[in-house]
């Protein structure tokens, strides 16, 4: 027996017969060495541009730093960067927090200190505040005050449909509709 992927020399070689004259590809145009050598050349272009640039800017870098000329007002030190503990003071508010964690810490206990103690608001006026728990106890005790100060009493929305319901019966029951031509029958009149 033999293997079914192994040819047989008793069979005839049908491979001829299956390709396509009028197909094929040209083998002249790219090789497989003229690929490489072209990635080849461009990673080797692409260093060389890597390390021009960098040396460039080294180059400048140094420049730089040995033609500088410091600003009569200027106060020099090493390295610009370099921020002192004592600097920090001198930037403007708002500034970045060090540690949140800690800095957190004196806020939340004024907060505290204000919303659990007696204090005035305003001395000239007689507004003062309160412990937050006596005010809740308060507000529970005397509820909320809603009127306006102007000394009217809004309509609620309430009352206004209950006065109209009530003028609509005074009517004589008309719905408003006969004006138009309609005839509306209620029940119990015929």
């Amino acid at each position: 027996m033999s293997k079914p992927n192994m040819p047989n020399s008793n069979m005839p070689n049908h491979d001829h017969e299956l390709r396509n004259k009028d197909v094929g590809s040209e083998r002249r145009d790219m090789t497989t060495r003229s690929v490489v050598a072209f990635l080849v050349g461009l990673g080797l272009f692409a260093l060389l541009v890597h390390f021009t640039v960098t040396g460039l800017f080294n180059f400048a870098d140094r420049y730089y730093v040995a033609h500088e000329k410091a600003a009569p007002m200027a106060r020099t030190s090493p390295d610009p960067h370099l921020v002192t503990p004592s600097d920090i003071n001198q930037f403007p508010e708002p500034r970045l927090e060090t540690d949140e964690r800690t800095e957190i810490f004196p806020f939340r206990e004024a907060e505290e200190k204000h919303l659990n103690s007696y204090g005035w608001i305003d001395e000239k006026t007689g507004v003062m505040h309160i412990p937050i728990e006596q005010a809740m106890k308060l507000v529970a005790q005397r509820g909320l005050n809603t009127t306006p100060k102007t000394g009217e009493v809004p309509t609620a929305i309430v009352n206004m449909v209950k006065e109209a319901a009530e003028r609509a019966d005074q009517s004589g029951g008309s719905t408003g509709l006969e004006k138009t031509g309609v005839q509306v029958q209620t029940p119990g009149k015929q």
